[in-house]
């Protein structure tokens, strides 16, 4: 039922991400007359559409009583007016929340409750509150094979799906947790130079200093919508483009957008996000690269075994062939670790620069041999052999610059404001370099927030190293970052472990 009275719209400019926000003076006779109380949800409608939103109550003079804001997300989507009248309500309970308690305390979910989770995630129901509860409710395993065929298949049906008049799509995908492993981009134009349809959408960083998207975004425009992702594939036969621009899976950007806040990612949701993806995308066959290492999101061979068992069972049923690469994942590849860093080295690597990193470049060719593959076109003993000669005679560098070109055009790299170095204690060898601890450093530098923010990795494990030599750069944009990274090192172990 509508209230009776409206209040005036005032764009307050306020960038709560993805979260909708509603903003209300404490003194609004509206307010009070309803009882809302902070932190409560509110269903806010204007010109026809509605969204339900966290409030948060102002004193002082930033609202009159008579008026209301709301956060930039929840602002555009209402596609709301300064000064047009918004009506606020008590919404109707979310049904569905009685699904994710019934998870909390260890109860199965059918194909019916999860959807019926989804589409309410999706129509913007849920808090993030509410989000962090389903969130926790399936990680640690909690989620059996069912259970994940049914989330995956929900999360494909509520948002959009590129059909492609092709017979074969295919696309790639990390589970992550590798800090600098930033093959895809390069991939992409091996794949697509020889011809194969590649359209890949990326995610940005949910708990690692640099998604795909956000590295590619150093070089070009990722946020695209499908209109133009297909002319871009139609023309250069793939694109990389950030997945939450499309509404391909959108729920998957909800769920990753409160993952980021808890550092979790788990093994459920984790298949559930990548299938999601590739399905929406119109993919048909699927190459994902599983890193292994004991400081990698997955750190032991049976837990290879397990999720990979999970993926390929998953997307069979769902029509996906999926094809499963481990990897080492005992240290990064590369040097950059940070948008901009990965993007200088993706670069290097596409031109043939003699000083690329090399260990990305054999990583990048030996996942490429693997998307070849798929073509019946080419045999098994000739797919490395193509997949080199494309890249050293320079059509995939050639290629990624059309892609970018198709995308919205090439950018320049900039570098950080400041660096900080960081040098060897003494005289030994590399026997050990935490991935998750040199992440979290990238990520106190500003990454992947401030693109050009990050770590430059200069030894590697068995490297020998001299008493002051240099063994990792910190980028960032401000002294304060520097401050920050610096305080967590001295508060550790050693990131790198030498022994003398």
């Amino acid at each position: 039922m509508s209230p009776q009275k409206g209040l005036k719209l005032k764009q307050l400019h306020i960038d709560t991400y993805r979260e909708p926000i509603i903003y209300m003076h404490s003194k609004c006779a509206v307010c009070r007359a309803e009882g809302f109380q902070s932190l409560g949800r509110i269903q806010v409608t204007y010109g026809g559409k509605s969204v339900i939103a966290t409030l948060n109550k102002i004193d002082g003079d930033l609202l009159h009583d008579d008026e209301m804001s709301l956060s930039d997300y929840a602002w555009k989507i209402l596609d709301a007016r300064e000064g047009g009248v918004a009506y606020v309500s008590h919404p109707q309970p979310v049904l569905s929340l009685s699904h994710v308690r019934s998870k909390i305390y260890g109860n199965r979910l059918d194909k019916l409750a999860l959807r019926s989770i989804i589409d309410d995630l999706v129509a913007y129901r849920y808090s993030d509150i509410e989000i962090a509860s389903f969130v926790t409710a399936c990680a640690g395993d909690h989620l059996d094979l069912n259970e994940i065929i049914d989330l995956t298949s929900s999360m494909v049906e509520v948002g959009h799906r590129i059909d492609w008049p092709y017979d074969m799509v295919v696309d790639k995908h990390c589970v992550g947790g590798l800090p600098g492993n930033r093959t895809t981009p390069i991939v992409v134009a091996i794949a697509a130079a020889y011809g194969l349809v590649m359209p890949k959408t990326s995610s940005r960083a949910i708990t690692s200093p640099a998604g795909t998207a956000d590295m590619m975004e150093v070089l070009t425009t990722v946020d695209l919508d499908i209109a133009t992702i297909r002319r871009v594939v139609e023309r250069e036969q793939g694109c990389v483009v950030w997945g939450g621009s499309t509404s391909l899976s959108p729920a998957d950007d909800i769920l990753i957008r409160v993952e980021r806040v808890l550092d979790l990612d788990s093994e459920g949701q984790l298949v559930a996000s990548i299938l999601s993806k590739k399905l929406a995308a119109g993919s048909s066959h699927v190459l994902i690269d599983m890193p292994v290492g004991p400081t990698a999101k997955v750190r032991s061979l049976s837990m290879a075994d397990k999720l990979g068992g999970y993926l390929k069972t998953v997307g069979h049923q769902l029509g996906l062939n999926v094809s499963i690469y481990l990897s080492d994942g005992s240290q990064p590849i590369g040097r950059g670790i940070g948008p901009a860093l990965e993007a200088r080295d993706v670069v290097a690597v596409l031109q043939n620069d003699p000083s690329a990193p090399q260990d990305l470049r054999n990583h990048a060719l030996n996942l490429a041999e693997k998307i070849l593959r798929f073509s019946p076109s080419v045999k098994p003993h000739e797919g490395l052999l193509t997949a080199r000669d494309i890249l050293n005679s320079g059509r995939a560098w050639t290629k990624f610059q059309s892609i970018c070109d198709a995308q919205g055009g090439m950018r320049d790299i900039c570098p950080a404001r400041y660096t900080h170095t960081i040098t060897a204690p003494l005289r030994g060898r590399v026997m050990e370099i935490d991935n998750r601890r040199i992440a979290r450093v990238a990520k106190l530098a500003g990454a992947p927030t401030d693109k050009e923010a990050g770590v430059d990795l200069h030894k590697h494990l068995g490297s020998q190293v001299e008493e002051g030599e240099p063994i990792y750069t910190i980028h960032a944009n401000s002294l304060g970052a520097i401050d920050y990274a610096l305080a967590y090192i001295e508060d550790q172990a050693p990131i790198l472990r030498i022994d003398g």
